[in-house]
């Protein structure tokens, strides 16, 4: 509470309203910096510098804790990820299998390279175990760590955690500018009236306001209130819950532990399915006018591990650190090289799909906003940026972090348990 004493605060519930303002001074200082740079330094790379060295600083440790922003996160996720189904149809993510392929190429492309590469240099239980926080987020990097703990490795353990800390830093600016490079080349086409010829040749668009298949029936547009439109999209995350649960439990008991789908991944299809179906509306959380706020709190997972990145912890590191995340890299925009080349996509998009694997959602959508709101003069030009970026980069950040990260951290687990014997 020290932290606070020169605002006079000392009742416990004022003390947790003036984190919240700090927690919200962060965020609004990484925004101006963002537009004043269009996006070379995204919100979320600048706030997360800000609270990094708030940290070593002055910041309290327990600021999400305290103001109850991490609890609000964490039961807000699976509504927000129901709101992302609401963005894109069926029709789109369909369309998406060469984006699964350049992400997946990409993982298994840093795995290689850290193994062959940085493992001769650090040692090959470090280039192993980095290749889990690398390759994705939480639950990766708490595979591997706990494989590390099992032999004995402890360091190994703080060295992914401090990875998992650091990695938004290095994917964050590297997506930014390719997403840039991308959204001037599609402006550069819708501008010179290309992009009109071109979707003029293809079937009519489809209205997103009109469901594909009308299963419930439309809500009167004096019905749509932001408690409604709330209440709708909480209950199709409930059911996105509920489906995980038993899903899993069922392929479980049939001995079938890959094919395990996570809760998350399945909001984002339930998300798609009621949209799809007419129950949600069309960027649901938009109309419901709590997207932002939503987003506000979705945030915090980013940040919640950066307090445990202590100045000598990331000093004592930063050798294995440069090393890891140099080779993964190298690994990364070598594949995409080549990926881009067979499916016809241009270098900067592949790229940019492949590092979602360094940051993944929510950044992948807020990310993509920002850059196209930086480069896009109205919101035509912006529908249109958003429309091919927007799937690609969510369809990789879930190919990446949430689906295939996990699969090769399984895999790395057991390999780190093998050679450590």
């Amino acid at each position: 509470m020290s932290f606070f004493e020169h605002f006079g605060l000392t009742n416990a519930a004022d003390v947790a309203t003036g984190m919240l303002m700090l927690v919200m001074i962060c965020y609004a200082i990484g925004d101006i910096v963002s537009y004043k740079t269009k996006a070379v330094f995204s919100m979320i790379f600048v706030t997360g510098f800000i609270f990094l060295f708030g940290f070593w600083y002055g910041f309290p440790k327990t600021i999400f804790q305290t103001t109850g922003t991490m609890a609000f996160a964490a039961v807000s996720l699976p509504i927000i990820l129901v709101h992302m189904g609401t963005l894109m149809k069926l029709r789109d993510i369909k369309q998406e299998w060469k984006t699964v392929i350049i992400a997946f190429v990409g993982l298994v492309a840093l795995s290689i390279g850290l193994f062959f590469i940085a493992g001769p240099i650090l040692g090959r239980e470090m280039a192993l175990t980095a290749a889990g926080p690398i390759s994705g987020g939480i639950v990766a990097t708490i595979i591997v760590s706990e494989a590390a703990k099992k032999v004995g490795l402890e360091h190994l353990a703080v060295f992914a955690t401090l990875l998992l800390v650091l990695q938004n830093f290095v994917g964050l600016p590297i997506a930014s500018l390719c997403l840039k490079s991308e959204t001037k080349r599609l402006l550069a086409k819708f501008r010179s009236g290309e992009a009109e010829e071109t979707k003029a040749g293809n079937a009519p668009k489809s209205d997103p306001e009109v469901p594909s298949i009308r299963l419930f029936p439309a809500f009167p547009k004096p019905m749509q209130t932001p408690f409604v439109l709330l209440a709708k999209t909480a209950i199709v995350g409930w059911v996105a819950l509920l489906a995980a649960q038993h899903y899993n439990a069922m392929v479980l008991g049939a001995g079938l532990p890959y094919l395990q789908l996570h809760k998350f991944v399945m909001a984002l299809i339930m998300g798609i399915v009621f949209y799809e179906t007419g129950f949600l509306e069309h960027k649901v959380l938009d109309k419901a006018n709590a997207m932002g706020y939503a987003m506000f709190f979705c945030l915090i997972f980013i940040w919640v591990s950066l307090p445990q990145a202590t100045p000598e912890l990331v000093r004592s590191l930063v050798y294995p650190l440069a090393v890891c995340f140099g080779v993964a890299l190298v690994g990364i925009v070598t594949s995409t090289f080549f990926t881009s080349k067979i499916l016809g996509y241009s270098w900067a998009m592949a790229t940019a799909i492949a590092v979602t694997c360094l940051f993944g959602f929510p950044a992948t959508f807020i990310i993509t906003d920002e850059v196209t709101t930086a480069g896009c003069d109205n919101p035509k030009e912006k529908e249109y940026c958003m429309s091919h970026l927007l799937p690609k980069m969510l369809v990789g950040g879930f190919t990446t972090v949430t689906i295939g990260s996990v699969i090769l951290a399984g895999y790395l687990g057991q390999i780190i348990e093998t050679l450590a014997k």
